[in-house]
């Protein structure tokens, strides 16, 4: 799965023709559109609002109107850390998104393991549920160690001026490839629990697995997003400014 950088349309281009992940983000509140649609702005955010439709079937003509309908919306979020610069945003994300991850990843590997061994006899996805948290986990936890400890102190570097400490058109790529490993693993969970829907029978600790992993989904989002679609492409621009 190939993914572009983001690129900021000129000023009056049509909303079809811009690309989803541009439209997250200048507003974030355009991100709960997408998701009630199915319509991915993370991994693939290069996508012309236009292309997105067509590949999920969507009417292009609701999107739209939906997406109106949130630039009116005065309960929108007044932040958008797309806004913030690179090295801020850096900090932001593992301040936000990794510390998410940093106390989830271990509670929705308990619940997946016990769930798995109270009902897996049963219903067999539940053991591939677990496997596939399982490898979340270790991916998402390798993804962030790299991160942390080489690309964003580089891009932060960059962003203050200083001098570049080493070529980041290699890590950037190895991080949007994992990303796209995670995003078709969470999509794999979506499928293997009919959209985190437990069964009407299921446990308290079912039920919170489940939610836990729709939680999961919708911040991964997020966090996917600002990487693609901003700060990856702002990192990139400074490379070659």
């Amino acid at each position: 799965m190939g993914h572009s950088p983001t690129i900021i349309s000129p000023s009056g281009t049509p909303i079809t023709e811009r690309t989803v992940g541009e439209l997250v983000a200048e507003r974030p509140g355009r991100s709960r559109v997408f998701q009630r649609n199915s319509i991915d702005f993370c991994c693939q955010g290069g996508r012309t609002l236009e292309e997105a439709c067509t590949l999920m079937k969507v009417a292009l003509e609701l999107i739209v109107d939906q997406l109106e309908a949130e630039l009116a919306d005065p309960s929108a979020p007044g932040f958008n850390p797309a806004e913030l610069t690179p090295h801020e945003l850096a900090e932001f994300i593992v301040e936000t998104h990794h510390e998410f991850l940093r106390e989830e990843l271990p509670r929705l590997h308990a619940m997946a393991k016990r769930v798995a061994n109270v009902h897996g006899g049963h219903t067999p996805s539940l053991v591939k549920v677990f496997q596939i948290v399982v490898n979340v986990e270790a991916e998402l936890t390798s993804h962030m160690a790299k991160e942390e400890r080489m690309l964003f102190p580089a891009v932060a570097a960059m962003s203050r001026g200083e001098t570049m400490p080493m070529p980041l058109d290699g890590p950037i790529s190895c991080m949007m490839y994992e990303h796209d490993v995670v995003g078709n693993a969470i999509a794999h969970l979506r499928e293997l629990t009919h959209d985190f829907q437990p069964p009407a029978e299921a446990c308290n600790t079912y039920r919170a697995l489940f939610a836990g992993l729709a939680d999961l989904e919708e911040d991964l989002h997020r966090h996917i997003h600002l990487e693609n679609s901003v700060l990856f492409p702002a990192a990139q621009a400074m490379m070659i400014s």
